[in-house]
């Protein structure tokens, strides 16, 4: 009755703040959840490994929806450890999420996969939407966030209906991909989604820009916009702008992710690392992944 997955971190191409719209695109970082049930446990006890002070709300409420949705209700324990950073825009929520609901249904014996293999006993999708759920029953985000946990389970890009909890599109990629995270930390559910509402309208243009596949224009565009609706400098992402495809703040921040496409002279994310080394924080080099969330073997 043990199960272990692992799911995506990602980064932000349209924050879904402003029209419940959003887009993001999975990275090669990774949280990995370890759940183990027992019919006699009273209740899931949970444990974040790299933050044993922190709520844990979020991924016992992952197991208890699932286990009463494809199971029977039931307790144990689920334990995650993460190279995403918390509340760092980096969408660790939703790779916590989706890894716990991902070892639940390994736990129960179940399957996942896509809805058109017939041995599937649960989607992919089936999984996210139902993480999205648990986010919300704690409180974790203001949007529900399906685009970021659609793109942590899936893999490659995605725009979605966050309202409905709708997928628009999903498209693979490959981008390198830099991240500075400054020392600061930023809880999605205190974005000031009021303010948000004012940049509507470049959210809707952004929109239009990632659904004609124009992915790296549209981040950069969200960048400037969301800045300064959550009251980051933009100046990372404007020294970052000559040298880059793409360039944002991550979610509600407090993060910045730059890309680079390999098929484009032009970009030079080593000139970004070293600028971005020269302020306070962290700075990490990845790249996309359009593979997305897995459960590992025993």
């Amino acid at each position: 009755m043990e199960g272990r997955a692992a799911a995506l971190g990602a980064g932000t191409i349209l924050n879904a703040l402003a029209t419940g719209t959003g887009s993001a695109f999975g990275i090669d970082v990774e949280t990995r959840a370890t759940v183990t049930l027992d019919p006699d446990a009273d209740g899931v006890t949970g444990t974040i490994a790299e933050a044993p002070d922190a709520d844990t709300r979020l991924i016992e409420r992952c197991v208890d929806l699932a286990t009463e949705r494809w199971g029977a209700r039931e307790g144990g324990t689920v334990r995650t450890d993460s190279d995403v950073p918390l509340a760092a825009g980096l969408k660790s929520s939703s790779a916590a999420a989706n890894a716990t609901v991902l070892a639940t249904c390994a736990a129960l014996g179940l399957s996942v996969g896509d809805a058109d293999d017939p041995t599937t006993d649960v989607t992919r999708l089936e999984a996210c939407r139902l993480g999205v759920t648990a986010a919300r029953d704690a409180g974790v985000t203001a949007t529900g966030a399906f685009d970021d946990a659609s793109a942590s389970m899936l893999g490659g890009v995605t725009v979605t209906d966050n309202t409905a909890d709708e997928l628009f599109d999903r498209d693979t990629l490959e981008w390198d991909v830099l991240v500075w995270t400054p020392p600061e930390r930023a809880y999605s559910a205190d974005a000031d989604v009021e303010r948000c509402g004012a940049v509507a309208p470049m959210a809707d243009l952004v929109a239009e820009l990632a659904l004609d596949g124009r992915y790296a224009d549209a981040m950069s565009v969200n960048g400037l916009a969301f800045s300064a609706a959550l009251g980051f400098s933009p100046e990372p992402a404007v020294e970052a702008m000559p040298h880059v495809t793409g360039v944002s703040l991550s979610g509600t921040g407090p993060s910045v992710v730059a890309v680079a496409d390999p098929a484009d002279p032009e970009t030079d994310l080593d000139r970004v690392h070293d600028l971005w080394a020269a302020r306070d924080g962290t700075v990490r080099t990845t790249r996309t992944r359009s593979d997305g969330a897995t459960i590992h073997s025993p």
